[in-house]
């Protein structure tokens, strides 16, 4: 309730030359809180899968064509349509939408919402604020936090435009009403000199911040030192990677007066600082008592197949009052539209409206995740996937996994935990919180064939590829004869394993082969997942024994760890962009089952349902809207654009 949007609606449009207004949101601290919580409500909604931009915006999650109640500008993008006249997903000017109707960041038709709108009250908060004059009532101990709150806000929204657009204006203090035309047409300044302000601002910020929240009645969702640290590492991480760490394809990309814009020199230094902040981080988030989630248990009668796959799905569901893994979670984004667009029908009492089923994973995606050996499919040499789409019929010893007796492909057996955490599929078992049964015994089970109940048969609520996301649906979620309930959860914007991922990473990147500690942060996840540690995967199961003993072969074994653990929150999409992956990994063609089949030997045909088509340089970087750069001359769009 404390950074509802409703409650401070009446200041979301204050401006710098309604004097009269600014003066009064500084008189007392009532007043001022109000303004503090403005500046929070511009964080982006990533947990609504409309607004989420790197939820639907490459190849992980795709959906029907008929965009039934469920028109995401960001699938559009996926499938081609970015443009420099109206840009799709624009947080630099608030619209998501290129022509016809323009919605904001915040849902609401029309207005100004742009993130630069955000920095705008920022300094407007901060200018006041830090003047002792004003706010009498307001005590030194919460100016400090508050100016601290509001610093991290200000890197956080221009460190979102910085990953999205590259090189970006900067704003430190707002451009009086009084300014020359010429004072108020800006320049982008040059990447490397963005990272160092962004990160100049959240070093300020990070002494002010509480290492924890106390009133978690009132305060929960409130900015932290272990956020603004686990921020920072990954404004580093962004910027020691591929696309921004010495990238030739932007040597030619200057500014008007002939200023590089990229620096196109490779800085190994970049990676060093990326570990040492995601270790502080790492540090200070389990100093507040942060650690990787486990589920409590329940007084149901559960194996611990299903066990493991709470655990591994409470991660992200589990609400953060009680999650120990969130460092960050927004209250102010919530899911109850994820979930309902993620869930299937499990039975026909279920009215269609409230499982949608909309929410569909490609082939590929399913094909990502580890065999039960903790290695990559096409490594495991104990186990055969050479003939991955044929036909199999489970028997009782997976039943926890797959329906026994149930006929499915050969694909969705002997795969890890978090396959069967994250995916539904045809034959497989989805247990919650109102089994049948009480157990996950007789639970449960989806049956995805046209003819069946989660099946292609209603228009535009249904799945395209024959993968549901298990992930994101709470367990506590119900069916009901009237519709379903779902629990809704914050959505989490920094998890632990986020950060020991990103650890991994970048220490690996320092050496010349990796360490004891690479290791140890990998294995933290993967032994949390259920499965075996890197050393003993490779050793045992893999054709490549030795991989995990060089730089190389182990980056390859922390990127596709990370795919696979952060896996449907909007993390992917980041990542094999500042990985410089996109031209290989979003011109693959997007592949499902043949959904509209109503038999085992139809259905499991792989059919091509799209193909992508990424042009590199260009789709790496968002284009500036063409209207920008009319209004203002001194700015220069992207590569390509």
């Amino acid at each position: 309730m404390v950074l509802s949007v409703s409650s401070c609606k009446k200041y979301l449009d204050i401006v710098p030359d309604n004097v009269a207004t600014i003066d009064n949101a500084f008189t007392l601290r009532n007043e001022a809180e109000k303004y503090l919580f403005t500046c929070y409500s511009f964080l982006p909604k990533d947990g609504e899968p409309l607004l989420n931009a790197g939820f639907m915006a490459g190849d992980e999650i795709w959906t029907s064509l008929d965009e039934r109640e469920f028109i995401s500008y960001g699938w559009r993008l996926a499938r081609g349509g970015q443009g420099a006249e109206n840009p799709l997903l624009d947080a630099w000017n608030g619209r998501y939408q290129g022509g016809g109707n323009v919605y904001n960041y915040n849902d609401n038709p029309g207005g100004d919402y742009g993130l630069f709108k955000a920095i705008r009250n920022c300094n407007i908060f901060l200018e006041n604020v830090q003047d002792q004059s004003k706010i009498p009532d307001l005590s030194l101990n919460e100016r400090e936090r508050w100016i601290a709150e509001v610093k991290f806000l200000k890197a956080y929204y221009n460190f979102y435009l910085l990953r999205m657009y590259g090189p970006i204006p900067i704003v430190d203090t707002n451009i009086g009403i009084s300014a020359t035309e010429e004072e108020v047409r800006i320049k982008r300044m040059p990447f490397d000199e963005c990272v160092n302000y962004i990160s100049g601002l959240l070093d300020q910020a990070i002494p002010g911040l509480p290492q924890i929240i106390t009133d978690k009645s009132t305060e929960l969702g409130r900015i932290t030192r272990p956020i603004a640290l686990a921020i920072k590492a990954k404004l580093l991480l962004t910027a020691a990677s591929p696309l921004f760490n010495g990238n030739t394809d932007y040597s030619n990309f200057r500014d008007k007066d002939g200023v590089v814009l990229f620096n196109t020199a490779y800085d190994a230094n970049k990676w060093k600082k990326a570990a040492d902040a995601a270790k502080a981080a790492i540090d200070a988030a389990e100093a507040a008592g942060f650690k990787l989630y486990q589920f409590p248990g329940t007084t149901f009668k559960l194996s611990d197949t299903t066990l493991r796959q709470l655990t591994i799905k409470g991660a992200v569901t589990e609400r953060f009052n009680v999650n120990l893994e969130h460092v960050w979670a927004n209250p102010n984004s919530r899911t109850f539209n994820m979930q309902r667009a993620a869930m299937p029908r499990l039975t026909s009492a279920v009215v269609v409206g409230s499982a949608r089923q909309q929410l569909a994973p490609p082939l590929k995606i399913a094909e990502m995740f580890y065999s039960k050996n903790g290695v990559p499919i096409n490594e495991d040499k104990t186990l055969d996937f050479t003939n991955k789409y044929t036909l199999r019929t489970a028997v009782k010893s997976e039943r926890f996994y797959v329906k026994e007796g149930y006929t499915t492909a050969r694909i969705n057996f002997d795969r890890e935990p978090r396959f069967y955490a994250d995916l539904g599929f045809d034959g497989g078992i989805w247990y919650k919180y109102d089994s049948p049964t009480n157990s996950d015994e007789g639970t449960f089970v989806l049956e995805g064939k046209s003819n069946q109940v989660a099946g292609a048969n209603n228009f535009g609520w249904y799945n395209e590829t024959g993968y549901f996301i298990k992930k994101l649906v709470d367990w506590n979620m119900i069916n009901g004869t009237n519709g379903a309930s779902y629990r809704d959860y914050p959505w989490p914007e920094i998890r632990m394993a986020d950060l020991y991922l990103m650890y991994a990473e970048a220490l690996n990147e320092t050496l010349a082969a990796p360490s004891a500690d690479v290791y140890e942060y990998i294995n933290r996840i993967r032994t949390r997942a259920g499965l075996p540690t890197v050393q003993n995967a490779w050793t045992n199961f893999s054709n490549n024994p030795g991989k995990y003993t060089t730089k190389d072969g182990m980056r390859e074994i922390i990127q596709q760890e990370r795919l696979i653990e952060m896996a449907f929150e909007g993390s992917r999409f980041w990542d094999i962009r500042r990985w410089k992956r996109a031209a290989e990994m979003f011109n693959q063609p997007i592949t499902g089952w043949s959904v509209y089949q109503p038999t085992s030997a139809e259905y499991y045909r792989v059919r091509t349902i799209f193909n992508q088509n990424f042009v590199a340089p260009r789709d790496y970087l968002w284009p500036l809207r063409a209207y920008d750069l009319t209004v203002n001359p001194k700015l220069v769009q992207n590569p390509g654009w």
